[in-house]
């Protein structure tokens, strides 16, 4: 299997027969937990693909299916903008847990002499630049390319 050039016709078609099950038996787990339902447009329609050999009637040769795995199509789909955004949420929560803790830190006057050892006054204004980066248009521009984040965990 690992060594192809060495099969004679009925090996490697064994091989390959080996390969597409395992990629139904995979793309199945996805639609046996529902998870297929939140997967991103493309990855949806690779599921398809691998589980029945078509996506909404089409093949994988198919110029719709293969326009959805397109860079440029993908950087202007909606669905891209959404991971954008999910991002660009989950590091303002981030951001805005840090200050948080950091102020709330530096206000107990009992632990004066640990914040300032520690030099919390000064983390918590590099947390403020920080927050105020994430939360600046800049930086969701910035994003543009990276994978983002699942829009569901954003919402949490």
């Amino acid at each position: 299997m690992l060594q192809p050039e060495l099969q004679d016709a009925a090996e490697f078609a064994d091989g390959i027969d080996n390969i597409v099950s395992t990629q139904q038996r995979v793309a199945q787990h996805y639609f046996d937990d529902g998870s297929v339902a939140v997967a991103c447009p493309p990855l949806r329609a690779l599921l398809h693909l691998m589980r029945d050999d078509q996506f909404e009637g089409k093949a994988l040769a198919h110029p719709d299916i293969r326009a959805l795995f397109d860079h440029s199509t993908v950087l202007a789909s909606d669905w891209y903008r959404a991971r954008l955004l999910a991002k660009q949420a989950v590091d303002i929560a981030l951001g805005r847990r840090h200050t948080t803790y950091l102020g709330d830190f530096l206000r107990r006057t009992n632990y004066a002499g640990e914040a300032a050892r520690l030099g919390i006054a000064e983390r918590l204004a590099t947390a403020e630049r920080e927050l105020a980066r994430v939360e600046s248009p800049a930086y969701l521009e910035s994003l543009q390319g990276t994978i983002g984040a699942e829009p569901a965990i954003a919402a949490n």
